[in-house]
């Protein structure tokens, strides 16, 4: 892995010494409106991005991708993540800190995370599962051109039943 940049901020491979500053990133109860819950605590953080820092399920036929989102002068905001399959397709996820929201950092991060999967690890489409309810997930996936998946073009398994998952292709030339 390597660090990704955009114009406005650093993708940086996630490490467990990120976790001490993502704890407070991640311990915004907005973030938790829809789903999921904040780390129980820095150490149980730590102890999940060390087992991470391998970038390989148990078994090693997925790799898992994961970069912390900093803002220069400013600090991490949030992080982007990957699942990639042995098929070339992926599945994408992100959390930002709701401070920053509603000011394009997520999709930029996102699209600096679908560019990367497709230029260095051959992904050909990617898919993303959201609660319902997430009207924000919703309309970033939608901006960045995902559309409903159907149990056949999703890259794995299926969505629960208060879940919808959305899918796209990545084109070799970026279009």
């Amino acid at each position: 892995m390597r660090s990704l940049l955009t114009q406005r901020l650093v993708l940086a491979p996630q490490t467990a010494a990120h976790a001490e500053e993502m704890f407070t990133v991640l311990g915004d109860p907005l973030i938790y409106e829809f789903e999921n819950e904040a780390p129980a605590s820095i150490e149980w953080l730590k102890e999940r991005y060390r087992k991470l820092e391998s970038r390989l399920s148990g078994d090693a036929s997925e790799q898992w991708l994961n970069w912390v989102v900093r803002i220069p002068g400013i600090g991490l905001i949030g992080y982007v993540q990957a699942t990639v399959f042995p098929n070339a397709t992926a599945l994408v996820a992100y959390e930002f800190n709701s401070a920053y929201w509603n000011k394009g950092f997520a999709r930029e991060a996102v699209e600096a995370l679908l560019q990367e999967l497709r230029e260095s690890y051959g992904v050909t489409a990617v898919g993303a599962v959201y609660k319902r309810n997430n009207y924000r997930s919703r309309k970033l996936l939608n901006r960045l051109g995902m559309k409903i998946a159907d149990s056949a073009s999703f890259p794995r398994g299926h969505a629960s039943p208060d879940e919808e998952a959305m899918v796209m292709k990545l084109h070799p030339d970026g279009d």
